[in-house]
């Protein structure tokens, strides 16, 4: 790949800010074809997620993969390999971190999907043909890579930019007690956080000081001691410009699939449908096997055991913040994923004695009868309604 440095190295922030938003814009049209082709394969399934109509869910895939092509060639074709580029000289320049080989990885892999894609763009196969079809399946990966990463290049790209100095000293003493005794007050109100090239943790709030409000940038974990103010100024968007540009934030899972590769979820009952069954049974197995199917475990996991799984991945996401609040709120999580099981357990004991009592509802709970007018005869005309007067008004 070609360096194409000169420009970017002279006057980088205009171009970089340019390939940053064709980046965007390709993300967030792939998020629209996402979504739409969501819409329109919801339409191929029945009740519990199983495809009827595979010819049509064929086509809605099909129509995918041919409009991200279409939008890579127009937002990012012209723009990758400079991206690449300068996201790789920003990476020379990064300080050194654990971070930094999983990063040339991802860059790595960026290159590999772009060089893919533009070798099918230059050759393209014949329109509507089913090896055009073919050509376009297999570029899905690739294109799903630059929606997932292309941030990371752009966000790295951007690590061009020089941060105006921090607070020293006596200054940055008197900014820290202010925030500190607001924090006290609960009138330091959290704006947003991220990560510095440098290892920096920052983190934008609103110092509220009587009537007036300023914002104020602080270092470290606003939960644990020794955290600092580095910066106070007149708006969000002057801090943007004298703070250091935020790094890639990071994922929970490295290996885990994204929103545009991840396959098809097993088809589940929903505890909508669970609690209808319940209310519709008419014996107490019909109700064990409602209750026993919310906490299945295995290929057709129940939504009770969902639930559980829900809480136990949340309490692994706050404990990798590594924050003070973070670990507090993955103890608390932890120890409600643990009740949820528990409570399974107890579910399950509960189901299996109540389908072994083998009872039925008794006679007397008599369904009430359907509200159904009874239709007018066929050779009868419908009463003509009362006419209303309407008194006259005296003047």
């Amino acid at each position: 790949m070609t360096t194409g440095g000169d420009p970017i190295s002279q006057n980088p922030q205009p171009l970089i800010l340019d390939l940053a938003g064709q980046t965007r814009d390709f993300h967030l049209r792939m998020s629209v074809i996402h979504c739409e082709t969501a819409t329109a394969l919801g339409l191929t399934r029945d009740r519990h997620g199983r495809t009827v109509h595979p010819d049509v869910a064929a086509a809605a895939l099909a129509r995918r993969n041919k409009t991200a092509v279409e939008a890579y060639a127009r937002h990012l074709a012209a723009y990758a390999e400079p991206l690449l580029d300068a996201a790789h000289r920003a990476l020379d320049d990064l300080p050194p971190g654990r971070h930094i080989t999983g990063w040339r990885r991802v860059l790595d892999g960026l290159a590999v999907s772009a060089t893919e894609i533009h070798r099918a763009l230059d050759r393209p196969a014949a329109a509507g043909s089913p090896a055009e079809r073919s050509q376009h399946t297999a570029l899905w990966p690739h294109l799903a890579a630059w929606a997932d990463h292309g941030a990371i290049a752009a966000g790295l790209a951007g690590q061009h930019h020089q941060p105006e100095p921090p607070l020293t000293g006596e200054e940055q003493k008197q900014w820290t007690e202010k925030a500190q005794a607001a924090q006290q007050r609960g009138e330091l109100d959290l704006i947003e956080s991220w990560w510095a090239a440098d290892g920096q943790r920052i983190t934008l709030a609103y110092l509220v000081e009587e009537d007036t409000s300023t914002v104020i940038a602080l270092t470290g974990d606003r939960d644990a001691p020794g955290w600092e103010t580095i910066g106070h100024y007149a708006n969000e968007y002057a801090a943007g410009r004298a703070l250091p540009r935020p790094m890639p934030p990071g994922v929970l899972r490295p290996n885990a699939p994204s929103r545009f590769t991840r396959p098809e979820p097993a088809p589940e009952v929903s505890l909508q449908e669970l609690l209808r069954d319940i209310v519709e049974a008419r014996t107490a197995g019909d109700t064990s096997e409602a209750l026993l199917t919310a906490v299945q475990r295995g290929s057709a996991t129940g939504p009770m055991i969902r639930m559980e799984e829900l809480l136990h991945t949340a309490a692994q996401f706050a404990q990798a913040l590594e924050t003070v609040q973070g670990q507090q709120t993955a103890a608390r999580l932890y120890a409600l994923s643990r009740q949820f099981d528990f409570l399974s357990e107890e579910v399950r004991d509960a189901a299996e004695d109540l389908g072994a009592s083998v009872a039925v509802l008794p006679p007397h709970r008599v369904p009430a009868p359907p509200q159904n007018r009874p239709s007018p005869a066929a050779d009868t005309t419908p009463p003509t309604p009362p006419r209303t007067t309407t008194p006259a008004h005296s003047r």
